[in-house]
């Protein structure tokens, strides 16, 4: 379960005070995924940030009570220096799981090749995102986080592997998803939910969503 009670966060951009939750309260059961429609520039990586741990709310409690992936795309954890097989041998320390493992695990799934022995710092921002869900889908959580405006892939033969993997992974995990698309949605979610000044109005439905969300585009 993650659980926000009266969660309140803000930034200042240099002329306003820009507002991603006011006093907000809600929460994500296990089994129950879910979906959020914010139009760009509104919060969304915010939200997926304080629900993974990695950013504090200005006000309220934010309660993780399930094992929380970080968010797909996130390269917080790794270091930049080191190849995909020393960072992904440290991660699985740190998860305390066989090392050995899910290095095989990532390099299977990347696909890197040659590069999986070289530091990220030269990898692009596809390879780093291939990386990164590989990590991600080597580890076993509750609830997965995926903000749609991380780094994507467009090696083919790697979304088809993920992709299915991910579905494998879904039908025992739950997944909470951000997105400016209701389409983006469709796959994944059971419920939906639209942030809109501050707040997350939560529906039982993605239609029921999408009619908020629609009227305030």
């Amino acid at each position: 379960m993650i659980e926000f009670e009266n969660v309140s966060k803000s930034f200042w951009t240099g002329k306003k005070r820009k507002v991603i939750l006011d006093r907000a309260s809600f929460r994500v059961e296990l089994g129950n995924s879910l979906g959020i429609l914010a139009a760009n520039g509104t919060g969304k990586t915010t939200i997926i940030n304080m629900m993974a741990g990695l950013e504090k709310p200005d006000e309220g409690r934010v309660t993780r009570t399930s094992r929380i992936s970080f968010p797909l795309g996130f390269m917080g954890g790794v270091v930049s220096k080191h190849t995909a097989t020393e960072n992904a041998r440290f991660i699985a320390r740190l998860y305390g799981l066989d090392p050995d493992y899910v290095e095989s695990f990532c390099r299977w799934l990347c696909g890197l090749e040659e590069y999986f022995d070289m530091p990220l710092a030269i990898y692009s921002a596809g390879m780093k995102a291939r990386f990164s869900f590989s990590l991600m889908l080597a580890l076993e959580f509750d609830i997965y986080l995926i903000d749609e405006g991380m780094p994507a892939t467009t090696d083919v033969e790697f979304n088809r592997k993920a992709g299915s993997l991910l579905r494998d992974r879904m039908k025992d995990a739950t997944v909470v998803i951000v997105s400016h698309q209701a389409k983006t949605l469709e796959k994944f979610c059971s419920s939906a939910a639209v942030l809109k000044n501050g707040q997350l109005y939560m529906f039982e439905t993605l239609e029921e969503a999408k009619q908020l969300y629609d009227y305030q585009s």
